[in-house]
C-alpha cells in the first residue's frame, strides 16, 4: 500500500474510540476484564471438553474449536486496542495491520461457519436422533471444522489482497481501534467500486448462507420441540438451543450491521460499537452461556473436581 506522493506507508495510527482521556483508563480496565475473563472461560471450555471424556461427542468437538477460534480472534484486537488506551501514539506497523486483518477476518469467518454447523448438528439430534451417529460421524465433523479453517483462510486471503493493494491519499490515520477492511478503504484515493462490491458479495454470501443454515434447522427444531408430549424433554430441547440462538442472533446481527449496510461520515463512531459485540463481547459470552446453562458441562465439572479431590495428597 503506497501514498499518492509514492511513499511508502511503514504505519498506521489507529484513533480507537475519541473520548477523554480520563475515560480511556476507565475502559482499560473494562475491556481487560472482558479479556481476561474471554481468555479464563475459553481456554476453561476447551480443557473441560478434551479432559472429560464423557463430553468427545459431536458438539462439543465444535464448541472445543469454537472455543479456540474466539480466543483466537479476541487476542488478535484487544491487546493492541489496550495498549493504545495507555499511549499517545497509537501506531500500528504496516506489517502488524496487515496481519490483525487477516487472522482476524479468518477467524471470524470460521466462527460463521461453525455457528451453522453447530445449528446442523442440534437438528440431527433432535429431529434425525436414530440417524444421528451416522450423519455426525468424526469423519464429518473433521470434514466441517477443516472446511471452515479453508473457507476462513481462502476469504481472509482475498480481503487482505485487495486491501492493501490499494493507494492511500494523504492520511495513514485510521478511524477504528483495529485494522478491519471498511475503515482501511476509507483511507484510499484509489476507485474501490471493486473492493465494496466483493466486501458485499463475499460478506453476503457467507452471512446468508450460514445464517440460512441456522434459521432452518431451528425452525424444525422448533416443530421437533413443539411435536413432543413429554414437558420434561421440550424443556430440556428448548434449553439446549436457546443458548445457542442467543450467541448467534447477537453474533450474526452485529456482523450483518458493520458489514452490510450503508457507511456514512456520521455512522464511523456506530460502527465501531458492533465490531466490539462480535468480536469482543460474544467470545467472551460463548462460554458462559454454554457451561452455566449446559447440564453435561457442570457435570463434567464436578467430575473433574471430585477427581483433582480425589488425586491430591
Amino acid at each position: 500500500m503506497t501514498q499518492g506522493n509514492s511513499t511508502r506507508v511503514t504505519e498506521f495510527i489507529l484513533l480507537g474510540f475519541t473520548i477523554r482521556q480520563d475515560l480511556q483508563y476507565a475502559l482499560f480496565l473494562v475491556f481487560l476484564f472482558v479479556y481476561v475473563t474471554s481468555i479464563v472461560g475459553n481456554v476453561g471450555m476447551i480443557l473441560i471438553i478434551k479432559t472429560d471424556s464423557h463430553l468427545h461427542t459431536p458438539v462439543y468437538f465444535f464448541l472445543q474449536h469454537l472455543a479456540f477460534v474466539d480466543l483466537c480472534s479476541t487476542s488478535t484486537i484487544i491487546p493492541k486496542m489496550l495498549q493504545n488506551f495507555l499511549v499517545s501514539h497509537k501506531s500500528i506497523s504496516f506489517s502488524g495491520c496487515l496481519m490483525q486483518l487477516l487472522v482476524y477476518v479468518t477467524f471470524a469467518t470460521i466462527d460463521c461457519y461453525l455457528l451453522a454447523a453447530m445449528a446442523t448438528d442440534r437438528y440431527v439430534a433432535i429431529c434425525n436422533p436414530l440417524h444421528y451417529p451416522v450423519v455426525m460421524s468424526q469423519r464429518a465433523c473433521i470434514r466441517l471444522v477443516a472446511g471452515s479453517y479453508v473457507i476462513g483462510s481462502l476469504n481472509a486471503s482475498i480481503h487482505k489482497g485487495f486491501t492493501f493493494s490499494l493507494f492511500v491519499c494523504n492520511s495513514n490515520i485510521i478511524n477504528h481501534f483495529f485494522c478491519d477492511v471498511p475503515p482501511l478503504l476509507a483511507l484510499s484515493c484509489s476507485r474501490i467500486n471493486i473492493n465494496v462490491m466483493l466486501l458485499i458479495v463475499c460478506v453476503g454470501f457467507h452471512l446468508i448462507s450460514t445464517v440460512m443454515v441456522v434459521f432452518f434447522s431451528f425452525v424444525y427444531i422448533l416443530a421437533a420441540i413443539l411435536k413432543m408430549r413429554c414437558a420434561a424433554g421440550r424443556h430440556k430441547a428448548f434449553s439446549t438451543c436457546s443458548s445457542h440462538l442467543t450467541a448467534v442472533t447477537i453474533f450474526y446481527g452485529t456482523l450483518s450491521y458493520m458489514y452490510l449496510h450503508p457507511s456514512s461520515s456520521e455512522s464511523e463512531e456506530n460502527d465501531k460499537i458492533a465490531p466490539v459485540f462480535y468480536g469482543i463481547v460474544v467470545p467472551m459470552l460463548n462460554p458462559l452461556i454454554y457451561s452455566l446453562r449446559n447440564k453435561e458441562v457442570k457435570e463434567a465439572l464436578k467430575r473433574i473436581s471430585k477427581t483433582c479431590l480425589i488425586c491430591k495428597p
